[in-house]
C-alpha cells in the first residue's frame, strides 16, 4: 500500500505549462512557499518538446509599431525568452525545456515535482484543505495542505474536484450579447493538434505511411496551406466535437493518422515533387489542446470585454491576440477555412475576478481555463497572454499571503489589489491604464543626460511607464500615455550617461533598471522558419550591454561610489541591491549596447 506522504506549503500551483511556471515563479520571488505539481516530465506544457508550439501573444496579433505599440507581454515570460534567444541558437526544444526547469530549481521557494498528478482534494464546505497528489513513476502519493490553490492545469483537473463551476462547449449569441457566436449553443469546443518537424537531408528519401494514415487530396487542403515543410501545421486539428477529456486518447490516434496522412500527400501525391529531399525529423505523440473546462469566476470575461477594452480596477494581466476561432470538425471541415480571427482595436485588460472561483473560497485560477465565454476565451487561451495572467495571479496570491489575508477576503480589497499592481509593475508586467508609483526616482529635482533625442528626453526615465503602447491597436486612448516613455542618447555620444538630482539626500536599498529590448518585435522559440525570420536570435540590438552606476553621497559629492559595473547584459529587468545612504545624484553610463547606434533606457527606480 503507497504511503501518502503529508506537504504543507501557502501556494499550491498544480499544472507545470508556461501559465504554472510563471505563477509559480512570481509567488516565489514574492515570497511565498510554493509547490508546483506537473503531471509530465517536463514543463511547458504546449511549448514544451513533447508539444512545440510557439508562444504567442498581444505582439503576435498584427501590432507592433517601433516607440508606439510595443505589445510583448514582458515579465517572466520576458526574462525567459531573451534567456532562450541567447542560450538556444540551435532551437533546441529540448533547451528550452531545460531552460524553464533552471528557472524553477532556482527559486528557494519553489519546490518543483514533475511526474506528479493532482488528483483528487479534500475539502470544508467551499474551502479547499488539501490536494491529493500521485507520482507513479516513485511510487509516491501526497497530501498537500496549502492556503490558496492555483489550478494552471489548462483542462481544470484540481477545480473540478474541488467542485468548482465551469461550463465546457460554446454558448449562444444572446446568452451574452456576443455576435461572434452561434445561434444556438452547443457542447462543441476547440479541436487539439499535434505537429511534427523536417529537415531537407540533401538525397532523396522516401516516406512509407502507416496502413491506417489518413488519405488526402489536394482539393481537400485547398483551405489549408502546406508550401513550407520544416514545421507542422496548428490545423491538423480533430476533437471538437468530442470531449477533448474523455476521448484524448481516442483525439491523439486520430490526430497521428491525420499528420501522417498529410505527410503522405506531400511526399507521395505528386503535388510537390520539391519535397523529395525532406523527411520527419520529429513528431508529437502528445496532443496540443486547445479547449476544455472553462471555471466560472467572479467575472466571465466576454467579447464586448475584449472588443471595448475597458478599464479594470482590478486588472491583473492582458491580452490582445484575436478572437482566433476555429471549426469544431478541425481539418475534416474541407470546405471551411480552418480559422476565423477578427482582431480588436486594442489590447484588452484581464480582471483578477475572472481568476477566482465564483463557489470555491481558496481557489484561483489561470490559463485557458480563466473564466470567460468560448468567444473570449478564443483569445485569452494563448501561452503568453497565459503567461501574464500566471504571474498576475501568483503575485497576487502571495501578497495575500504574505498579509494572512484568505483568498475570499483579499480578491475585493482595494489596497491590496493596488499593492499587488505596483508590485507587478515591478517586476516588469504591462497593465493597461495603470502606471507606476511611489518612486524615489520620480522625487529627483533634476535629470539629465549627456546627451538626449527630442522623443527620448532625460526625463523619460520617471514617467511611471515602461513602453509606448499609445499607438495604433495599442491601449484604449483614454489609457494611453503618449510618449517614448524612455531616455535616448544622440548617436554621436561616445559616453551617454544618464543622472537623478535629488535637493534633499535619500537612502537607497534597490535600483531596479528596465532597459529597451525592442518589444514591438515577436519573441519566442519557433521552429516556423517564416517567423523564425521576423525575430532577433542573440541579444536584442536596443539593450544595454554594459555599463557602470555610479552614486553620489552628501558627504563626497565629487566622487563617485560606484555601485555596479555590468558586462554582457541581455535581460529587459535588472535589480540590484544597495545600502546607499545620503545619496544626493545617481548616475549610469552606458559602455556599449547589443548593437544599437545610440543608448536607451526607459526607466530608473529606486526604494
Amino acid at each position: 500500500m503507497t504511503q501518502r506522504i503529508a506537504a504543507h506549503t501557502d501556494i499550491l500551483i498544480a499544472g507545470g505549462g508556461i501559465t504554472g511556471v510563471t505563477a509559480a515563479l512570481a509567488a516565489a520571488r514574492n515570497g511565498a512557499k510554493v509547490i508546483l505539481c506537473q503531471d509530465r516530465s517536463v514543463l511547458g506544457g504546449n511549448a514544451s518538446s513533447e508539444i512545440r508550439m510557439h508562444i504567442v501573444g498581444a505582439a503576435h496579433s498584427k501590432r507592433g509599431a517601433v516607440l508606439q505599440t510595443e505589445a510583448r507581454e514582458g515579465g517572466i515570460l520576458e526574462e525567459i525568452l531573451l534567456d532562450n534567444a541567447i542560450r538556444n541558437p540551435q532551437r533546441s526544444a529540448s533547451m528550452f525545456d531545460l531552460i524553464l526547469y533552471e528557472k524553477c530549481r532556482a527559486e528557494s521557494n519553489l519546490t518543483l515535482w514533475l511526474n506528479t498528478a493532482v488528483t483528487g482534494v479534500t475539502m470544508d464546505g467551499s474551502r479547499i484543505v488539501s490536494a491529493l497528489a500521485a507520482r507513479e513513476s516513485t511510487e509516491h502519493a501526497f497530501e498537500i495542505f496549502a492556503d490558496i490553490f492555483v489550478d494552471c492545469t489548462g483542462d481544470g483537473r484540481l477545480g473540478k474536484e474541488a467542485g468548482a463551476h465551469f461550463v465546457t462547449g460554446r454558448e449562444s449569441s444572446g446568452q451574452y450579447g456576443e455576435s461572434l457566436a452561434g445561434d444556438e449553443a452547443d457542447s462543441y469546443r476547440l479541436g487539439s493538434s499535434l505537429l511534427f518537424t523536417t529537415r531537407d537531408t540533401g538525397r532523396p528519401m522516401k516516406f512509407i505511411p502507416p496502413v491506417w494514415a489518413k488519405r488526402f487530396t489536394e482539393e481537400d487542403l485547398r483551405y489549408r496551406s502546406h508550401d513550407s515543410w520544416e514545421y507542422g501545421y496548428w490545423w491538423v486539428e480533430f476533437g471538437g466535437l468530442l470531449d477533448t477529456i474523455a476521448d484524448n486518447e481516442l483525439i491523439r490516434d486520430e490526430l497521428l493518422a491525420i499528420m501522417m496522412g498529410v505527410w503522405d500527400h506531400i511526399k507521395n501525391s505528386g503535388h510537390h515533387p520539391e519535397s523529395a529531399n525532406w523527411a520527419l525529423d520529429w513528431f508529437g505523440f502528445v496532443p496540443g489542446k486547445r479547449e476544455s473546462r472553462r471555471f466560472i469566476g467572479k467575472h466571465l470575461l466576454t467579447q464586448t470585454d475584449l472588443e471595448e477594452a475597458f478599464h479594470f480596477d482590478d486588472v491583473i494581466a492582458y491580452g490582445g491576440w484575436p478572437m482566433d476561432t476555429h471549426p469544431p470538425q478541425g481539418i475534416e471541415a474541407k470546405d471551411k477555412e480552418p480559422c476565423r480571427q477578427p482582431v480588436t482595436n486594442y489590447v484588452y485588460g484581464i480582471p483578477l475576478r475572472s481568476l477566482v472561483s465564483a463557489n470555491v473560497d481558496n481557489l484561483m485560477f489561470a490559463g485557458r481555463n480563466m473564466s470567460a465565454t468560448h468567444i473570449a476565451f478564443s483569445s485569452t487561451r494563448v501561452m503568453a497572454t497565459c503567461a501574464s495572467m500566471g504571474q498576475g495571479a501568483g503575485t497576487f496570491a502571495a501578497m495575500a499571503v504574505g498579509r494572512r489575508l484568505p483568498l475570499e477576503a483579499a480578491w475585493h480589497n482595494r489596497e491590496l489589489i493596488a499593492q499587488t499592481q505596483q508590485q507587478l509593475i515591478r517586476q516588469d508586467a504591462f497593465l493597461p491604464g495603470i502606471a507606476a508609483c511611489g518612486n524615489l526616482a520620480g522625487q529627483a529635482t533634476a535629470i539629465r543626460a549627456s546627451s538626449e533625442q527630442p522623443d527620448g528626453a532625460a526625463s523619460n526615465i520617471v514617467s511611471g511607464h515602461t513602453r509606448s503602447m499609445h499607438g495604433e491597436r495599442g491601449v484604449r486612448p483614454e489609457l494611453a500615455v503618449p510618449g517614448t516613455h524612455r531616455w535616448m542618447s544622440q548617436p554621436g555620444d561616445a559616453l551617454p550617461w544618464i543622472e537623478l538630482e535629488w535637493a534633499e539626500p535619500v537612502h537607497i536599498a534597490e535600483i531596479r533598471i528596465v532597459f529597451d529590448t525592442g518589444m514591438h518585435r515577436r519573441l519566442t522559440l519557433t521552429h516556423e522558419e517564416s517567423l523564425f525570420k521576423q525575430i532577433v536570435w542573440g541579444p536584442q540590438p536596443e539593450t544595454v550591454k554594459e555599463f557602470r552606476l555610479l552614486a553620489y553621497t552628501e558627504d563626497d559629492p565629487g566622487s563617485g561610489l560606484q555601485v555596479a559595473h555590468v558586462q554582457d547584459n541581455y535581460q529587459r529587468l535588472l535589480v540590484l541591491s544597495a545600502r546607499l545612504e545620503r545619496v544626493c545624484r545617481l548616475r549610469l553610463e552606458v559602455l556599449a549596447t547589443n548593437g544599437l547606434d545610440h543608448a536607451r533606457i526607459m526607466d530608473i527606480s529606486c526604494r
